[in-house]
């Protein structure tokens, strides 16, 4: 069951991938980056198969890894190099000519937040996609390159060698192709992670953070503080919420308190007992 729920992600992630990439890239002749753009541009300059391109230049990359960056890397990179091609080619034969729009604009769009999707997926099980994410990787390895600056520029090259046979407007798509990627993927990297991290400030912190701790079922902690002005030493009650308890704890804390100061910022991630591990209770 362990290897099931660490691959069925990787299955569902290059499926989507393959889907969106049929449906909306292929149909209009979308300028795209990574692998698949190198493909776009092979199989117009010596009209090699997309998806047969797609395999081939996979398994020589994951080759190289194996080779230069270890076993563990091309373990987590195998799945990926065979499913995407693989699929691809299934909804080549499945879906023919079928075309859902000719609009170049909402085909940029859904082919931009479905990448991102697929990535998003692929990416939060641990695994890689494999292909043009490899050569940065090792140019990071031999060389100290960030990877980020890497796939920018590799995009960049991807994305010109399609404009020697595309119009100047295709190359616009492209661009807002890579952005919206590059949101969505975020997105869906951080799903399910983002929390509320709320300081309250008040002399009536011991009560507040009793009401929190039996009302709302969220752990505190009490800071030591001292007061700019007064220089009078008082405590501030830190503790992390979901998002939609945000609400009830204000309306708790006003009930008590309605001069409390309270500071709210979204916090990235959160691990610890309560969120990325069960509540444990004495």
């Amino acid at each position: 069951m362990k290897i099931f729920y660490k691959f069925f992600p990787v299955l569902v992630g290059n499926l989507i991938y393959a889907l969106i990439v049929k449906l909306f890239i292929l149909p209009t002749s979308l300028m795209s980056s990574g692998t698949t753009g190198i493909a776009l541009f092979m199989n117009h300059v010596f009209d090699i198969p997309v998806s047969l391109f797609i395999l081939i230049f996979n398994l020589c990359m994951l080759i190289i890894g194996f080779l230069i960056l270890g076993k563990t890397f091309a373990m987590t990179t195998i799945a990926s190099t065979i499913l995407y091609p693989v699929f691809l080619e299934f909804f080549n034969q499945c879906l023919g000519d079928y075309v859902i729009t000719n609009n170049a604009l909402l085909n940029t769009i859904f082919a931009g937040m479905g990448i991102g999707l697929a990535l998003g997926i692929v990416i939060r099980s641990g695994a890689s996609t494999g292909g043009m994410d490899i050569p940065p990787l090792l140019l990071h390895h031999y060389f100290r390159i960030p990877v980020s600056i890497s796939l920018y520029v590799f995009d960049f090259i991807i994305l010109s060698c399609q404009t020697l046979y595309n119009p100047m407007e295709r190359l616009l798509y492209g661009i807002l192709l890579i952005l919206l990627t590059s949101v969505v993927l975020d997105k869906v990297l951080l799903m399910g992670t983002t929390r509320t991290e709320v300081k309250i400030i008040s002399p009536r912190s011991q009560e507040i953070a009793k009401d929190i701790l039996s009302n709302i079922d969220r752990g505190v902690t009490l800071l030591e503080s001292k007061g700019g002005y007064s220089q009078q030493k008082q405590e501030v009650i830190l503790t992390i919420i979901s998002n939609r308890e945000l609400p009830k704890i204000e309306k708790l804390i006003r009930q008590i308190d309605p001069d409390a100061f309270m500071v709210v910022s979204r916090v990235r991630e959160v691990w610890g007992r309560g969120f990325s591990s069960k509540k444990q209770y004495q």
